[in-house]
């Protein structure tokens, strides 16, 4: 891949931190501060967990197949503990196969679709996607174009209805991804609902995403599942694994 010369890249990252720098929407309300300080504590998450009932993981009911899509700036090793637990109820849990999601561009967004069909053509059964924040959004696109190879839907504090500025990531997505989070490269309807069933896990205690933007409406979902975690913690609590496998074992 060619190297921009430096006035280009200079222009260029010119160009995202304007975009930063844009106001809020006056229809947009993100979660206040002090919940996002909360989410600094997310180091201590794994330590916390040894002072809690052990999480007891039964034998799955259904064993499937669980692509496991992390959130903006996350890289999956994020989601490694909730992969282990996946795996030791009996599922197969797969990575989205990209690194870091650096923003629900076109090119990631084509490499993630590689990805499940290679997934569905291997396993010969739907994947059941499981995506944390922006990898919520990303897997609901996902089941919007291949509902025949999309088991289920499952999202994490995930910013699918709303307003797309109600989050303290927007202005950090806008640099990084380079376009306005309610300008997506990808010809949608965000809220439209996934011809699959679609499940929303969202906290009061979020914050990052607005609880009303995780938790959406009854036409954008088909249920939603209130936790008490943090914006973090749905990846790494007690609490979440518990309510993901139950999920996972619903017929």
């Amino acid at each position: 891949m060619a190297t921009l010369p430096f006035y280009e890249t200079r222009a260029e990252w010119g160009r995202r931190l304007a975009l930063a720098a844009e106001p809020c929407a006056d229809d947009a309300r993100p979660p206040r501060f002090g919940l996002l300080l909360q989410e600094l504590l997310w180091p201590v998450l794994p330590f916390m967990r040894r002072f809690e009932p052990e999480l007891v993981v039964r034998p799955a009911l259904r064993p499937q197949t669980v692509m496991l899509l992390p959130g903006f700036g996350a890289h999956p090793i994020r989601m490694r503990w909730m992969a282990r637990k996946l795996e030791r109820a009996g599922h197969e849990a797969k990575k989205w196969g990209l690194g870091y999601n650096l923003g629900a561009n076109k090119w990631r967004f084509k490499r993630v679709e590689k990805r499940l069909k290679k997934l569905y053509k291997r396993n010969k059964q739907p994947v059941t996607l499981v995506g944390w924040s922006l990898g919520g959004v990303m897997a609901r696109e996902l089941a919007k174009k291949h509902p025949k190879k999309v088991a289920k839907v499952i999202t994490m504090g995930s910013p699918f209805s709303g307003s797309p500025r109600a989050n303290n990531g927007w202005r950090a997505y806008q640099a990084i991804a380079g376009h306005r989070v309610d300008e997506p490269e990808i010809d949608t309807v965000v809220s439209e609902k996934p011809p699959v069933e679609t499940v929303a896990f969202w906290s009061p205690r979020d914050g990052v995403v607005a609880p009303k933007c995780a938790c959406g409406k009854p036409e954008e979902r088909d249920r939603a599942v209130a936790l008490r975690c943090t914006h973090m913690g749905f990846v790494m609590t007690n609490e979440s694994m518990s309510a993901l496998l139950l999920e996972l074992d619903r017929a």
